[in-house]
């Protein structure tokens, strides 16, 4: 198993995922052309989890307005992403089932001995490559809003320092790092 990284053709997929209580199918090929945040978290009904779940739902048009689609990913069942989005009050985005762990295992971030999905975020650009890749410690949650900015510096194909938020001045094109 070999994690996935920047600069990567982004392994496809085809998993099946609930949105608003509809199964559906979704691939990476369905987010051609489009920038797709990918993440990945442990287990549903958990203590951090829900917090980065709700997180993405509730910045979802602002994901949408960088052109960019959201996919949730855990092993659990869909009848658990089902129950748990319902308790959660609804989330705007699918919540896709790896109980196969065929999708964890392709990114490379299947904790085996574990058997769940570690905490961790990729940005897939619009022509499918691999532009950014975080993973993080189980124990520790993602910060939904850094994932939004470094998604809209991505998108601006400029030098974007530490903390840039956009309106702010960048680097200029030619330079490098």
């Amino acid at each position: 198993m070999n994690l996935v990284r920047v600069g990567d053709k982004a392994p496809d997929f085809s998993l099946k995922g609930i949105l608003h209580n509809k199964i559906s199918d979704y691939r990476l090929s369905g987010y051609q052309g489009r920038w797709l945040v990918l993440f990945f978290y442990p287990a549903d009904f958990t203590f951090i989890c829900p917090t980065e779940v709700t997180g993405f739902s509730k910045l979802v048009k602002e994901f949408a307005a960088e052109n960019a689609g959201i996919l949730g990913v855990s092993v659990d069942s869909l009848d658990s992403h089902r129950s748990w989005a319902d308790e959660l009050g609804g989330i705007d985005y699918p919540l896709l089932s790896d109980e196969e762990k065929t999708l964890s295992r392709a990114y490379g971030v299947l904790d085996e001995k574990e058997g769940v999905s570690l905490r961790a975020t990729f940005i897939i650009n619009p022509g499918g490559e691999v532009s950014y890749v975080v993973i993080s410690h189980v124990n520790v949650g993602r910060s939904v809003e850094e994932t939004l900015r470094v998604l809209k510096a991505l998108g601006s194909d400029r030098l974007c320092p530490s903390e840039w938020r956009p309106g702010e001045p960048t680097g200029d094109l030619d330079l490098k790092y």
